[in-house]
C-alpha cells in the first residue's frame, strides 16, 4: 500500500512538472508573437503614412504602443502618430497625441522636438487674434519653454524667430484695445494697455506709439512728470521718430519743426558735376 502511494506521488509530481514546462513554453511563444506583431504593425503604419492614409497610420502606431509598451518602439510610435496627424494639418489630433507623449515619456531624448511640434500646431491655428487669443498664448508658452529648456537646439533657433512674430501679434492686440478705450475717453484702461506694451512687448514695432500715447494721457491727466519721463524714454531710444516729435510738441507748445531750405543753385551745381562724370 505504501509503495502504491509512493508511485502515485511520483506520477502527480511528474504531471505538475510537465504542465509547468508547457505553460512556460506557451508564454515564450506568446512574447515572440507580440514582438512580431509590433514590428509588423509599425511597418504597416509607415507604409500607410507614406501612402497618405494618416488615420490608419496613426491607428497602427497606437497599436504598437499598446502591444509593446516597454520597448523603444512604444515612444517612437507615439511620436509618429502625432506627426501623422500634423503632416495632414489635423492639428487638434496632433496636439492630443503630443500632450500624451510629453506626459508619458518625460525624459525622452526627443522631448525638444515634441515641444516644438506642439508649439507649431498652436501657431498654425492662429486665425484672428482680435477674437481669440487661446492659440497664440499657447504657442508663446511652448516657444518660450523650448528656448529656455533647450537653447542649443535648432528648434530653439526657429522658436526665437516665431516668438518675435507672436509678440508682434500680441502687441497689436494690446494696441487695438488701448486705442479702443482711448477713443471712448476711458483713460485708465487705455493707459494700462499702453503700459503693458512698454513692459512686455518693447521690442515690437508698436512701442513708439505706446510711449507717445502715455505722454499724451499723462499730460491730459495733469501728470506732467510722468509725461516727461515717457518723452525722455521715447527720445533716448527713438529720437528720429515722428512719435517723439509729437511728444515733444505736447510739452513744448511753441515747438516748430526746423524747415529745410532747398538750395536750388547748389543742387544744379551738384547735378552738373554728376553728369560730367559720365561724359
Amino acid at each position: 500500500m505504501k509503495f502504491f502511494n509512493f508511485i502515485l506521488f511520483l506520477l502527480i509530481i511528474n504531471v505538475l512538472t510537465s504542465c509547468s514546462e508547457k505553460q512556460e513554453k506557451v508564454s515564450l511563444i506568446k512574447e515572440d508573437n507580440l514582438e512580431m506583431q509590433m514590428i509588423e504593425a509599425y511597418n504597416e503604419g509607415l507604409k500607410e503614412f507614406n501612402s497618405g492614409d494618416i488615420f490608419f497610420a496613426a491607428k497602427k502606431f497606437n497599436e504598437v504602443e499598446l502591444l509593446y509598451p516597454q520597448s523603444i518602439w512604444a515612444s517612437r510610435s507615439s511620436l509618429m502618430a502625432a506627426y501623422s496627424y500634423y503632416s495632414q494639418l489635423y492639428f487638434t489630433d496632433a496636439i492630443i497625441e503630443l500632450e500624451r507623449f510629453l506626459d508619458k515619456y518625460k525624459n525622452h531624448p526627443n522631448t525638444d522636438y515634441a515641444y516644438y511640434l506642439l508649439a507649431i500646431c498652436h501657431y498654425n491655428q492662429i486665425v484672428d487674434e482680435k477674437k481669440d487669443l487661446g492659440e497664440i498664448v499657447k504657442a508663446k508658452q511652448y516657444f518660450t519653454l523650448l528656448i529656455k529648456e533647450y537653447p542649443s537646439t535648432d528648434f530653439a533657433e526657429d522658436a526665437k524667430f516665431k516668438l518675435e512674430l507672436v509678440e508682434e501679434i500680441l502687441a497689436s492686440k494690446e494696441l487695438y484695445l488701448a486705442n479702443y478705450y482711448l477713443d471712448r475717453e476711458k483713460w485708465i484702461p487705455a493707459m494700462n494697455r499702453y503700459k503693458k506694451i512698454v513692459n512686455e512687448y518693447n521690442t515690437t514695432i508698436f512701442i513708439e506709439e505706446a510711449l507717445y500715447r502715455l505722454v499724451e494721457l499723462n499730460y491730459k491727466l495733469g501728470l506732467i512728470d510722468e509725461a516727461k519721463k515717457y518723452t525722455a524714454l521715447l527720445g533716448y531710444n527713438y529720437q528720429s521718430s515722428d512719435w517723439y516729435e509729437r511728444s515733444y510738441k505736447i510739452l513744448n507748445t511753441d515747438y516748430e519743426k526746423p524747415s529745410i531750405k532747398k538750395d536750388l543753385n547748389n543742387q544744379k551745381s551738384l547735378l552738373k558735376k554728376f553728369k560730367q562724370l559720365f561724359q
